[in-house]
């Protein structure tokens, strides 16, 4: 340790993993690493004992999922005396999967979309600073800003070994492709014939090299300034995680230092899981007609009318800035429920609400919300419940004479509703807007506040300043 290491371990108050403070009973201990030697921070017993670090190298592939994946799991299976496990979507799609201490994820998973367009988002007016690894093996500026540019390869043409040995660069209608029935344009190219003779490149086995070469060094530049950017902002390494959700789940939890009580009454999880429907689907046809003095058609016999178009920005954002539940679940008592009056509770207050009712849709609304019920539940459509069209639009597509087979969905009815699942803002709008509160049936009480505010927030601010 330097002695400024020793001032540092001396004066600290906190501990630099877990971050709570130092008491008169705490252990305190120099956390170095055991690789390099160097002092980390100073830290409690318990948390320098339980930190551990990564024993696995990640290999990282952009869209390894859909791709890459399948060339290499085709052989894997020959490592018989190494250690090789999965985590794998379906049969033929890995998130990831090891090969002994190699740990092969997807940058696709973390940054999603073609490596192209990730090279176009980075800064290139200083290009030996932005791209430090393709820059070590291609120093020369023409030649750094030559294959910068998007290369092309003609994949459908290469379909043997031989073709490696060919001295000239394929004619473009080599570089056409089944999977998008076209061949490149001529710009593309001639870039292609400029890379070929600027490259002293002799046969395309060369070609091939040098565009996967470049392809790595690109992807490398692109992950490794993600990954500075994300442990500088978060704390956190992607490297250490398969996706862009669980990296940004465990960076909120982090940020905010909340801890998230878990369930563990079966029932009580059950009963969130049966509050949980999806999102609703449909194909809308909008049509609304004004009536007002600045149209050529202005009917002034008839009411007066305009349209406005008004959309709402950042939904997941605001909602995961209101309170959410933290803990102290609990169900209410027959007296409590008895006692319980939604309208009353605050929307941001400390204690939040899940009910289970009964909530009948008078007549009197069926008209108004015709085209937009409210509170969506999951059904099953029997055949008795399409209508002429839906009847008729099943009988075109079912050519063969197959029975008609029941099927939930996600329904957008106006009938009553009975046992149903909801957070208590949602309750209050409905009654709001006309729903009838029969009768409530369970409810579950939680401690709530915006924990997640302050992670929403600050995405929101490094958004705005580009990253």
């Amino acid at each position: 340790m330097t002695v400024e290491d020793e001032e540092d371990f001396q004066s600290s108050t906190h501990c630099h993993i877990c971050m709570e403070e130092f008491t008169d009973s705490t252990i305190r201990v120099r956390d170095h690493a055991h690789v390099s030697g160097k002092f980390r921070g100073a830290s409690c017993r318990d948390c320098n004992l339980n930190f551990k670090e990564h024993t696995f190298v990640p290999v990282i592939f952009h869209n390894l999922k859909q791709f890459d994946a399948h060339l290499i799991c085709s052989s894997i299976g020959i490592f018989k005396s190494e250690e090789i496990g999965c985590i794998a979507t379906n049969a033929e799609k890995y998130i990831s999967f090891n090969l002994s201490n190699l740990r092969f994820i997807d940058s696709y998973q973390f940054l999603n979309c073609s490596l192209e367009e990730l090279v176009s988002s980075m800064s290139k007016e200083n290009p030996k600073e932005t791209f430090k690894h393709f820059t070590k093996e291609f120093d020369d500026d023409k030649r750094i800003a030559l294959l910068l540019k998007k290369g092309t390869y003609p994949y459908e043409y290469i379909d043997n070994a031989a073709r490696f040995n060919e001295t000239e660069l394929p004619s473009i209608d080599k570089f056409y492709s089944n999977l998008s029935e076209k061949t490149i344009s001529q710009t593309e190219y001639e870039h292609a014939q400029r890379v070929w003779n600027q490259m002293n490149i002799k046969n395309i086995g060369e070609y091939h090299d040098l565009y996967l070469k470049t392809d790595v060094l690109l992807l490398a530049d692109v992950f490794e300034t993600f990954r500075k950017k994300w442990i500088t902002n978060y704390s956190l390494d992607p490297a250490n995680y398969y996706t862009l959700p669980g990296l940004s789940w465990q960076s909120a939890l982090k940020m905010t230092g909340v801890r998230l009580e878990l369930l563990t009454d079966p029932t009580m999880w059950l009963f969130f899981e049966q509050s949980i429907r999806g999102g609703l689907t449909m194909v809308s046809c909008r049509h609304a007609k004004a009536n007002n003095p600045y149209l050529s058609n202005y009917d002034p016999a008839l009411p007066t009318s305009y349209l406005m178009y008004v959309d709402a920005n950042n939904l997941y954002g605001l909602s995961m800035s209101m309170p959410l539940a933290v803990g102290k679940f609990q169900w209410l008592s027959e007296e409590e429920i008895n006692d319980f009056n939604v309208l009353n509770v605050s929307n941001n207050a400390d204690i939040g609400y899940v009910i289970e009712c009964d909530l009948d849709y008078p007549d009197n609304l069926h008209d108004l919300h015709n085209d937009f019920p409210l509170a969506v539940e999951k059904g099953v459509i029997t055949n008795e419940m399409l209508s002429p069209h839906s009847r008729h639009l099943y009988e075109q597509a079912n050519d063969d004479g197959k029975e008609y087979q029941p099927s939930t969905k996600l329904l957008a009815t106006l009938k009553d509703k009975k046992h149903y699942i909801l957070h208590y803002v949602n309750l209050k709008l409905y009654l709001k807007l006309g729903l009838v509160l029969k009768k409530i049936h369970n409810i579950v009480s939680f401690e709530q506040r915006p924990w997640l505010k302050q992670y929403i927030d600050f995405n929101t601010e490094m958004r705005k300043k580009g990253y």
